[in-house]
């Protein structure tokens, strides 16, 4: 069956030369080489400002250039996007979940970094979605908050991430999803549009809803995780499209409860009705230290982002001072279409940053008390 798998990929052909088909111990000279001239061009960029950067020494590279997964996924797989775009602000993922191990020594060093301190003896906590109750409306008046969103990610249990997928596991992955969320009720039920054979007419509509994703993201693409698109890939949405669920875009699902205004406690209690109804049905990927696993490192653990659309013009007059103010109630700040997009008409996203080693009910209580926090401060400023 591995020898049927491996002629099927040199029939159809990989566009981006994915390592993860390289089989056997050893990484093959190709890769190593790339592996080199990779390293020497990061290390050449002065302007460069990722984790991958600051935290690929010439030890760590040495250590684990020759390493592969059982997968086949080598080094080169985890860190291409980063060599490709300098600008990352990161530069790694996880083509398997075994990657998180296999290539610790980087891992280990970028996670604990980005997610504010989870030390390689850490353990992430039990999920904890914590008392819902104690959440609120972050703006009743309506005066800052455009709208509020909630989301988290999830892997399937026993496929890896998108540089290793097959054509034929994108297509059974979707199939497992359909059948899930088809059977969803009430709030939650809704539409299935899957992007193989999709009109235009309703293609434009969900662009013009904010709710499709689309092929082209440069960081994604230099990762592999676009391979065979759009097959396996899709967009549900309930009828009053509150819910939603994009399947194999960065990672197998995002689950996501969104609404207008500041309603935190009901855009938060639809999430977590939807995640508990979908785990029923379908056995998530988790690990006993890094919590949820996820393709991208930053959104280990919870794998949660509470998020909200919000206008705060004196504050935002400088980004930067924007920007480090939320710093202080460990929240990040994005443009108005999310990541690596500029502000619109003053609209920006601001979300929680940590998502290893804390509850998801913590997380998202960051977010409500920081958000909270700077509305005071807009308030207040001259």
């Amino acid at each position: 069956m591995l020898a049927l798998w491996y002629l099927a990929h040199l029939i159809k052909g990989s566009p981006f030369g994915c390592s993860c088909l390289h089989f056997g111990k050893m990484v093959d000279q190709a890769t190593l080489d790339k592996l080199e001239a990779g390293f020497k061009k990061l290390q050449e960029a002065s302007d460069c400002k990722s984790l991958l950067k600051k935290h690929l020494s010439k030890e760590i590279f040495d250590n684990i250039k020759n390493r592969k997964t059982s997968m086949g996924a080598s080094l080169l797989d985890v860190i291409q996007s980063g060599i490709e775009n300098l600008d990352s602000g990161v530069g790694i993922y996880a083509p398997d979940a075994e990657s998180y191990t296999t290539f610790g020594p980087l891992f280990d060093l970028i996670i604990d970094d980005y997610h504010g301190g989870f030390k390689a003896t850490d353990k992430h906590p039990p999920k904890e979605w914590g008392d819902i109750n104690a959440l609120v409306d972050l703006d009743p008046t309506g005066d800052f908050i455009i709208s509020t969103r909630v989301r988290c990610g999830r892997s399937l249990q026993g496929y890896p991430f998108n540089p290793c997928l097959t054509e034929q596991q994108y297509k059974e992955m979707e199939q497992k999803v359909i059948s899930t969320l088809s059977s969803m009720e009430g709030e939650l039920k809704g539409t299935y549009y899957p992007l193989t054979g999709m009109d235009k007419a309703t293609q434009q509509k969900l662009i013009d809803d904010h709710f499709l994703f689309k092929e082209g993201d440069r960081f994604l693409q230099a990762a592999n995780a676009c391979r065979y698109w759009p097959t396996g890939r899709g967009i549900f949405h309930n009828d009053a499209k509150t819910f939603l669920v994009w399947v194999n875009e960065e990672d197998h699902l995002r689950i996501i409860s969104m609404q207008k205004g500041g309603d935190l406690k009901t855009v938060y209690n639809r999430l977590v009705t939807a995640v508990n109804t979908i785990e029923s049905k379908l056995p998530f990927s988790h690990d006993d230290r890094f919590g949820f696993l996820t393709f991208c490192p930053t959104n280990l653990g919870t794998t949660m982002r509470a998020s909200v659309h919000i206008k705060l013009p004196k504050l935002a007059r400088d980004r930067k001072v924007l920007e480090g103010i939320a710093a202080k109630f460990n929240l990040q700040v994005r443009g108005t279409r999310g990541e690596h997009t500029e502000s619109e008409g003053g609209v920006y996203d601001i979300s929680n940053k940590r998502r290893l080693g804390l509850s998801e009910y913590q997380a998202v209580r960051e977010m409500q008390d920081g958000i909270q926090e700077m509305i005071k401060m807009e308030k207040a400023a001259s």
